[in-house]
């Protein structure tokens, strides 16, 4: 059977289930939607991997695309609800917040952890799913215990290290998930002009590639990009916390060189997804092509935003530099220009916050 016809038959899966008559008289549910679309992803996917089976948000895709779907309602209206209201300061918060991300960060780059995404009344080494015993979790060393090749690594040939890889990734697809409160700060704080188009872009469109990632390649070549991405965001919220802190923010110098770092960690990404394309092994090819068209996408809009932030003469835009904070820091790192309009509309003038 040719891949297409898989296709077809997994659409033809989802229309029957959604079918009223072949529900009982009972009308639309969102659980024989749900149970709809797993013939349509292994059509066009092939077989989920089951060792992430019964972990946390990852068995169905809708509670995923409905907190996508919440997150986009929220930029959209959020603006308004705040139109004529005062901006909050959040300086707290957002101390904590970031410093928080940049913990997290730093664990999944290279730190050992004893506990998985459970209680704290968690055994320290028991998987909280599946209640086998498990060790520390770690990616660079995963990878280095696993010996993955840079080349090309599938996802079955690391025993172990390929668990470790994958409990480490599923705490990179939950942040993407907290990273959406970059965008509810904008938004509290009246930063309007940081909601961008690579901004709602990047935000919106990782959490939901990386549900797919999970529960298909949730290790071997997988992992590169997500190691880089966590360094990059060790960096870029520290310096976000620190720049929440008034006093700190004349002492901050390198924003320019998170971007640069952003910009940096995609080319390498796309070299080392050539790498499993040129010489491949049992990682699927599809997965492959398709990070290198996402990389594309990523450089292209962050390229715009590092000329239109860097490149521009003028002493008035310096200035604006100056002024502009992101998530409660100096707005750079994570690409805010080009702006959408509607939100520019939505931005009245106020009071000056005290932070």
């Amino acid at each position: 059977m040719s891949y297409f016809q898989r296709v077809i038959e997994g659409l033809d899966a989802v229309a029957h289930a959604c079918n009223p008559s072949t529900l009982g008289g009972q009308g639309f549910k969102m659980e024989n939607f749900d149970a709809s679309l797993s013939p349509y992803f292994k059509a066009l996917l092939g077989t989920r991997d089951t060792r992430v089976k019964g972990w946390f948000l990852l068995d169905n895709y809708i509670p995923t695309f409905i907190c996508s779907i919440i997150y986009l309602l929220i930029v959209w209206l959020g603006p308004k609800y705040m139109k004529n209201r005062q901006p909050f300061s959040c300086r707290g918060i957002l101390v904590v917040y970031n410093l928080g991300l940049t913990l997290l960060s730093l664990y999944m780059f290279c730190e050992s952890t004893k506990k998985h995404p459970c209680l704290p009344t968690c055994a320290s080494h028991t998987d909280p799913w599946t209640q086998q015993q498990l060790p520390g979790n770690r990616l660079v060393t995963g990878v280095w215990e696993g010996r993955y090749n840079f080349f090309c690594q599938g996802t079955r040939s690391a025993g172990e290290s390929d668990m470790k890889i994958i409990r480490v990734l599923w705490w990179y697809y939950f942040s993407k998930l907290i990273e959406f409160m970059d965008t509810f700060f904008f938004i509290l704080r009246k930063n309007n002009h940081q909601i961008t188009v690579l901004h709602v872009y990047h935000h919106a469109s990782m959490l939901n590639i990386w549900w797919f990632v999970m529960n298909w390649v949730p290790c071997g070549h997988s992992y590169f990009g997500a190691t880089l991405n966590s360094f990059i965001h060790v960096l870029m919220y520290s310096y976000y916390g620190l720049s929440s802190v008034p006093s700190m923010r004349p002492y901050l110098w390198w924003k320019k060189y998170i971007t640069q770092g952003q910009l940096l960690q995609f080319v390498l990404t796309i070299i080392q997804t050539s790498c499993g394309v040129i010489w491949p092994c049992t990682f699927p090819l599809g997965w492959l092509y398709f990070q290198i068209g996402y990389m594309i996408s990523l450089i292209a809009l962050f390229t715009n935003f590092y000329i239109q932030t860097y490149n521009r003469k003028g002493a008035s835009r310096r200035k604006d530099h100056l002024k502009d904070h992101q998530n409660g820091s100096v707005a750079a790192a994570n690409g805010h220009t080009n702006n959408f309009s509607f939100l520019q509309n939505n931005v009245k003038p106020r009071k000056p916050r005290k932070d």
